[in-house]
């Protein structure tokens, strides 16, 4: 009965973002909008992790074998995609690459910012850690 439960959560908040794709004329993803949904509800504690979490874990470990029908489709077009395919390669890895690189930046950013909201600035010493170096040098002297 667990699993009837969290399924029909999960399910209930991809039907709502697909309602909310069929009724935003906006360019994004019916599932973008059921992440968020559920992002937003699992944040305001309004849905429980406990009430989603082994079916969610459940789908993760499943959804390798999504990728199979693609991985097949990919094959079967390798005929018409064969003149296609080093420009495609190409632009695989750069914007690898650059999500690669984008990633680091941002969260870069968001450690730099975190730092900062502690009171610790970047390049000088933590003030409670050079308080207590401090302390340990005049205890030495004495």
């Amino acid at each position: 009965m667990k699993y009837v439960k969290e399924c029909t959560i999960i399910f209930g908040i991809t039907l709502v973002g697909e309602l909310l794709n069929a009724f935003l004329p906006l360019p994004v993803p019916a599932g973008v909008y059921g992440l968020f949904l559920l992002l937003l509800l699992l944040c305001g504690g309004i849905v429980k992790l406990e009430d989603v979490e082994a079916t969610g874990n459940f789908l993760l470990d499943t959804m390798p074998i999504m990728f199979i029908p693609a991985c097949v489709g990919l094959i079967e077009s390798y005929g018409s995609m064969k003149q296609l395919l080093i420009p495609l390669l190409v632009i695989c890895m750069a914007s690898t690459v650059i999500v690669m690189g984008v990633t680091g930046k941002v969260a870069e950013a968001v450690l730099s910012v975190k730092k900062n909201r502690d009171g610790v600035v970047e390049g000088e010493p933590d003030p409670a850690l050079a308080e207590a170096m401090e302390e340990i040098r005049e205890q030495e002297e004495q």
